[in-house]
């Protein structure tokens, strides 16, 4: 089998065939390494490339599926890591030049259990710097490019995760979501991301952002995968104290079950200004198909949407500031090489190895928590964020699951984001909520705009209520099949389109000079 027919399967169809040993995990392995030679330059989806580490895991996994040892759902397939996960002797960065040089001494337990599963980690990818954007665009070692238009952003602070899985880079990816950033690139890349309830996957060995607020979840070509991966990465662990026991983390049985009888909420506000036409069709036509299948699907309203991106910005900041101050210079990670004494060299360090979003969001995060603020800004945040999961607990009382986009746009323009912070955090307008609830959300590909960029569906589920979201996704997708990868097999086009688009830029930067 050649290593474009490897590369067309998705993580569930590759797993069965190494089980029937039509196909070898080095083969797997190397088919994607094979693409990442291709197309890596272009693309930019890995912080780092494991390449021989690969190889030596495919040879003890290979041993362990002959033996009987491993015989799940994705044993054998090649995944990558967001580069915000611990992983024991490989580089974890966080896409920030203060831990350029960080080599954990542990793994973190989702990358454990996917391990114990029979994954096989071909790196880590690239994201906004320390999960901080919405665009991948201000992680220190470069930005990620959209595999669909490598002209566009792949969206944040997954993108790496996103653009790999899309550009057959690899079969599936963890990412991390704090406010939208698995649901949110997923959309923006044309594939399949799933963001758990808070509690189900255990943060330990997550770099922090917002704690209250962060949970790994899969990014994959179709929701069979993101099912497998989650049901693979969720476990009760002691040592996340939010971590959740739950007995019902069989994800998959609720593949292939109809949705007739389901009832489907649209909240009007998500259907208002500043949404993009095209997405608005989309969405709404997807909610037809659902219906179509059997749900019953109506428009509600959904208060307190317009206090989601504040209530969001103000606790996730704080936290931030909080999270960050260990970030120090003195026991890991960059310290300035030039200093006068240990204040000087905690500013200096933290100064120099911190980039600007993430000393915006320290500046704004410690603002709000400082003498005089905590109490006008933090605490009604915090009420705020109260407010918010009782409106989603009225609504679920009347609806199975929420339909709406993941984004109000498709993917910007590199670089149009950047110059404008407020409206980037305003693009995360329906994705935040979900977080500040704990609810689980996914994303799914719903169709293209019209400039053939993909537009992502997205579907919310009441707190431990995966398997509803799950069954009315995998119903929508059964429905409308779509294209899950951009990328040329062969990946010449996605190097003659970023050529192109590198010789486009220098123009513009020679016709600036002028």
């Amino acid at each position: 089998m050649s290593m474009k027919e490897i590369r067309r399967f998705t993580a569930v169809q590759l797993a069965e065939r190494i089980k029937q040993r039509e196909i070898s995990v080095k083969e797997a392995v190397q088919a994607a390494l094979e693409q990442i030679n291709e197309v890596e330059t272009a693309i930019h989806s890995y912080v780092t490339i494991e390449e021989e580490g690969a190889m030596r895991q495919a040879e003890e996994v290979q041993k362990k599926i002959d033996s009987g040892e491993l015989s799940g759902p994705l044993a054998g397939v090649p995944a990558a890591i967001k580069d915000n996960m611990c992983t024991e002797g490989l580089l974890t960065t966080c896409s920030s030049r203060i831990l350029g040089n960080f080599v954990p001494t542990y793994t973190a337990e989702a990358v454990l259990n996917l391990q114990k599963a029979g994954a096989v980690i071909l790196g880590k990818t690239n994201m906004d710097e320390f999960a901080m954007g919405s665009t991948t665009e201000t992680s220190a070692f470069g930005i990620t490019r959209n595999p669909w238009n490598l002209s566009h952003v792949p969206g944040g602070s997954s993108g790496g995760s996103c653009a790999a899985v899309a550009a057959q880079e690899c079969f599936y990816a963890l990412g991390s979501d704090t406010g939208g950033s698995i649901r949110q690139p997923s959309a923006f890349c044309g594939v399949t991301g799933l963001k758990p309830t808070y509690g189900t996957v255990s943060r330990y060995g997550l770099i922090a952002y917002g704690s209250s607020l962060d949970q790994i979840g899969p990014v994959a070509k179709d929701v069979t995968d993101c099912a497998a991966v989650l049901e693979a990465a969720a476990s009760y662990d002691k040592k996340d104290s939010t971590s959740l026991k739950r007995q019902d983390t069989d994800f998959t049985s609720a593949l292939g079950k109809d949705v007739k009888g389901m009832k489907i909420g649209i909240p009007r506000d998500y259907l208002g200004e500043g949404l993009e036409e095209d997405v608005r069709s989309a969405v709404l036509l997807a909610a037809k198909t659902l219906e179509g299948q059997g749900a019953m699907v109506e428009e509600f309203d959904l208060s307190l949407v317009e206090y989601a991106i504040p209530a969001y910005y103000v606790i996730a900041c704080a936290e931030a500031s909080s999270n960050l101050a260990r970030f120090d210079g003195v026991k890991y990670g960059y310290r300035s090489k030039e200093y006068e004494g240990l204040h000087h060299m905690y500013k200096k360090s933290r100064s120099e190895g911190f980039g600007p979003e993430v000393k915006r969001r320290i500046m704004l995060g410690s603002f709000v928590l400082s003498s005089g603020y905590y109490d006008a800004y933090y605490l009604k945040a915090l009420r705020t964020k109260a407010l918010i999961k009782q409106a989603f607990d009225q609504a679920f009382a009347e609806y199975d699951v929420i339909l709406g986009p993941a984004a109000p746009s498709t993917a910007p323009e590199i670089g149009k984001s950047l110059s404008d912070p407020l409206k980037m955090y305003l693009g995360d307008i329906y994705t935040v909520s979900v977080n500040l609830a704990g609810l689980p959300g996914i994303t799914v590909p719903c169709g293209l705009d019209k400039k053939g960029l993909p537009i992502g569906l997205q579907l919310i589920g009441d707190c431990f209520q995966e398997k509803k979201i799950i069954q009315a996704a995998y119903a929508f997708e059964q429905a409308r099949k779509m294209e899950v990868s951009p990328i040329a097999e062969d990946g010449a086009s996605v190097i003659a389109g970023w050529e192109k688009s590198q010789t486009a830029e220098g123009g513009k930067e020679q016709e600036e000079r002028a």
